[in-house]
Formats: C-alpha cells, structure tokens, sequence
C-alpha cells in the first residue's frame, strides 16, 4: 500500500473525511460520542455512534457508515489495540502509533496508524486496509 500510494495508484476502498470524539458524565457514568464524516463507494456518510469509551463509540460509528457499502463489515471483531507513542519527550502531545487486531470468518490481521495529535498536525495519515480484509 505504502509503494502504491507513493506512485499515486493507491486506490482506497474508503476516505475518512473527519472525525471527531467527546466523552462527558451522564446521569453519573461515562459515555462517550463520535461522529464520522466518510465517503464509501461514491456514498457519503456522516454517523454517530455512542459507546462506553471513545473506541468503542468511534467503532460502532465507523462500522455504521461503512456497512452500507461493506456488508461484511457487521462481522468483524475488534479483538485488541494499543497505543504508543512514537516520540516520548513530548507526553501528551506526542506522535501515536495505534495497532488494531481484528478478526472476521477465522482469520485475522493487525492495522497500523500514525498520526500526530491535533497539535502537531504534519500532514501524515493513517493507512486504511480494505473492509473486506484483501
């Protein structure tokens, strides 16, 4: 994908337009929210999706945008993620890299990201792997 990208051949199944996630106290629990802008097969998307910490609220936001134009997305299961960051002097605001184990019909794989924080913005993005696991 990264040799592909670079001779701009890339073509991405998917492109995230933005996304956003904010946790807040409600009735005395947290809850957090997310909305995801995308554009899938031509199709735009903008969902929320509710959950009970940012990932699993950005998980369910991401799955219900992409499901329309991926089906097969409904089934796969997010089994692990870390995150690390890439340059420790900085804390908080440093560059993370996230890995995301899923699996889907007996198989499995690892995603890798990196991005700044918001604050430190370099125009790096996240690879995106195919919906379908190819």
């Amino acid at each position: 994908m990264l040799l592909r990208d670079q001779l701009g051949v890339l073509d991405l199944p998917f492109e995230v337009d933005s996304w956003r996630v904010f946790t807040e106290e409600r009735a005395g629990e947290n809850t957090s929210e997310a909305t995801v802008k995308l554009t899938a097969k031509g199709e735009r998307q903008m969902v929320v999706g509710e959950g009970n910490g940012p990932v699993n609220a950005l998980d369910a936001a991401l799955r219900a945008a992409l499901i329309p134009a991926f089906p097969a997305v409904a089934d796969f299961e997010l089994t692990d993620y870390k995150v690390r960051l890439m340059d420790e002097e900085h804390g908080t605001d440093a560059i993370v890299r996230t890995l995301i184990d899923t699996s889907f019909g007996g198989e499995s794989w690892t995603t890798v990201g990196s991005a700044p924080t918001s604050s430190r913005r370099r125009g790096r993005r996240s690879r995106t792997p195919s919906p379908t696991g190819s």
